[in-house]
């Protein structure tokens, strides 16, 4: 009878041990990871240059992912220790430079084959196939740089549901300094007051220098300074620095 009654409590144990088991998915929710390494059949994989895996697992269930160019997104499950998208890969399609292109198919035919992954501590491996992506978490990899001092360069203009990245937008920046603001138009430079509140900026009008600019480059200054007028809100994400307007906007990256 003793026998039997531990054997019972055991199963006891076990049975309200597994009923409390916490939801895995749950430890990636609003978790941000950048690839430290890529293999494929035991080999490492070179990504292209200047580019790394990018995986933001969303407060509210998505997926959002990039290779370093085409950002790509999709409500997720990660249950069973997969990651199962729920719908189809949305992407965007802008134009990308040599290996990218092909980096972002790669990437997109990964996150669609219902991938293992591996949480342990702030580091991440998922696998498909014989390939395995590690990452760490992002605030880990890159803390989020100071909004004063960093050299700003432009990298994508946001208009609506639309980004543009195209050569000739790293040639403009900016760089803030309390309340002064200097840069680069990518024809001309520019400077001008900016004042600030919890996740808003307030630009004054810039004053420029008068180089006459032509061709892709007046566009880009004329959307580059209209964009930093009046109020605008502002996210630093990583080196990653957002400004947003009902119409639109810029991001830039520290560098």
């Amino acid at each position: 009878m003793r026998t039997i009654a531990l054997a019972a409590a055991g199963l006891l144990l076990v049975l309200t041990a597994c009923g409390n088991e916490p939801d895995t998915g749950a430890s990636l929710t609003g978790k941000s990871f950048l690839s430290t390494a890529v293999t494929e059949n035991g080999q490492p994989k070179q990504l292209a240059p200047n580019t790394r895996v990018r995986l933001e697992f969303t407060d509210d269930g998505r997926l959002v992912a990039d290779a370093g160019c085409n950002s790509m997104q999709s409500k997720v499950s990660t249950s069973g220790g997969k990651l199962t998208l729920e719908g189809g890969l949305a992407m965007t399609m802008m134009g990308c430079p040599g290996l990218q292109q092909g980096q972002d198919s790669w990437l997109a035919n990964i996150l669609s084959g219902k991938p293992a992954w591996k949480l342990d501590g702030s580091k991440l491996d998922l696998t498909a196939g014989s390939t395995t992506i590690s990452l760490v978490d992002r605030a880990t990899a890159e803390p989020a740089r100071a909004l004063d001092g960093t050299k700003w360069t432009l990298t994508t203009v946001v208009t609506g549901d639309a980004a543009t990245h195209q050569a000739g937008f790293e040639k403009a920046w900016m760089t803030l300094d309390g309340e002064r603001v200097t840069g680069s138009t990518g024809c001309n430079d520019f400077q001008g007051m900016v004042a600030r509140s919890t996740g808003k900026l307030t630009f004054g009008e810039l004053a420029t220098t008068r180089r006459a600019c032509t061709g892709d480059a007046a566009t880009l200054e004329t959307t580059l300074l209209n964009a930093l007028k009046g109020d605008v809100s502002y996210e630093i994400d990583s080196s990653t620095l957002k400004l947003r307007t009902a119409a639109g906007g810029l991001d830039f990256t520290a560098g």
